[in-house]
């Protein structure tokens, strides 16, 4: 067994929790806090076409490996339609989520093509999310402020679920491990995160752990997102950079990636302690989560102040939680296992230019469209 796996569970007093993290853990239970009014209300109840889904997701009972030499199934059903699903979030320029966008203000391209959306629903449903957390000996230890981050993002980001979301915590260096599995109970994931103490390894190999994640929640229904906190640099994945985007892009599954390193990476810069060579791998670090993230239809954050967290779990949860889901039948139904690159605008049907959206003053509002980028045409099977 691996060195770190036999550590001790160190546990937080419950003042202990409650100076460093200024909360405690168990308030995750009672939902998030109040963030204040916001430039545009949500709605009470969902509205669409079609009734909402609001059942919670179906969750598998063990979060384990899957048998590698299991043959296939046999596929015997071939069907000449193919519908594409794209969850859709947009937020104005503070993270809020903005509701009540009518079905025809949506344009889809696929490749450039514009398609015709058949299916459209918005509305609040219960999360499944995977905490993926960087938890090496290359840049965490005790005593380290990236050590202090981390465990305040942990902390703090599960204090805003809600309690019908189900999370999972994995961490990683040489390989991930599953520190607690999809539970909506908060105590288990509390366990989990007291474990988080003593790093084993120096490796961090963030390909692997992401693609493990991901193809495991590939299946899981309802809405679903992989929450990573990390510096974004590999050491030596088993993949390539190219084999991971790939494969992230085929799971279907939004990555939400918050950096770590951006506040140590700036006091170190201006020490003199870090040189060119350094920064160009911290640069590409970064890239590579922002890649991550965008082509998966999430989101990237690389904070320099703790006193960020707070605004960003708000648009990671706005994000996450309120989207409208909207599916069309690709023009194009080749099935040839091809990349088809997706782009979704607001227009105004009216003369086709892009929509402008005001707030309860009339004021214009700046705002984002999250989603994926890309899907994978399915192949013909003989």
């Amino acid at each position: 067994m691996r060195a770190h796996r036999t550590l001790a569970i160190v546990s937080f007093s419950a003042l202990s929790l409650a100076v460093f993290f200024g909360a405690r853990l168990s308030s995750a239970q009672q939902g998030p806090l109040n963030q204040g009014s916001e430039t545009v209300a949500r709605p009470k109840k969902p509205v669409s076409d079609t009734p909402a889904e609001t059942e919670q997701p179906k969750i598998p009972s063990q979060f384990e490996k899957k048998d590698r030499d299991a043959a296939p199934p046999e596929v015997n059903f071939k069907s000449d339609v193919t519908t594409v699903s794209v969850d859709v979030a947009v937020l104005d320029n503070k993270g809020h989520f903005i509701p009540k966008i009518p079905k025809d203000n949506f344009r889809i391209l696929e490749d450039g093509v514009p398609q015709q959306v058949s299916g459209y629903t918005i509305g609040e449903a219960p999360m499944t999310i995977a905490m993926v957390i960087e938890f090496s000996a290359r840049f965490q230890s005790y005593y380290s402020r990236t050590w202090f981050q981390t465990l305040q993002a942990t902390y703090g980001f599960v204090s805003t679920l809600k309690p019908e979301d189900y999370l999972a915590v994995v961490a990683y260096d040489m390989r991930p491990e599953i520190l607690s599995d999809f539970s909506a109970d908060r105590a288990v994931t509390n366990e989990a995160l007291q474990r988080l103490r003593i790093p084993g390894f120096s490796e961090s190999n963030l390909y692997d752990a992401l693609i493990f994640t991901a193809k495991r929640m590939q299946d899981i229904e309802g809405r679903k997102a992989i929450l990573l906190l990390s510096s974004g640099i590999d050491t030596f994945s088993k993949v390539t950079y190219s084999d991971a985007r790939r494969a992230l892009q085929d799971a279907g599954v939004p990555i939400y990636a918050i950096g770590l390193m951006q506040a140590v990476r700036e006091m170190a810069d201006a020490g003199g302690q870090i040189g060119a060579i350094d920064n160009l791998t911290f640069l590409q670090a970064d890239n590579q989560m922002r890649t991550f993230a965008h082509e998966s239809g999430g989101m990237a954050f690389f904070p320099r102040f703790e006193g960020e967290f707070p605004n960003i779990f708000r648009s990671i949860s706005e994000s996450m939680r309120n989207q409208y889901v909207l599916s069309y039948s690709p023009s194009n139904q080749a099935r040839d296992g091809k990349v088809r690159k997706i782009k979704v605008e607001l227009v105004n049907p009216a003369n086709n230019q892009p929509l402008r959206v005001v707030d309860e003053k009339g004021k214009p509002i700046k705002y984002e469209i999250i989603a994926k980028s890309s899907y994978t045409a399915p192949r013909e099977v003989e």
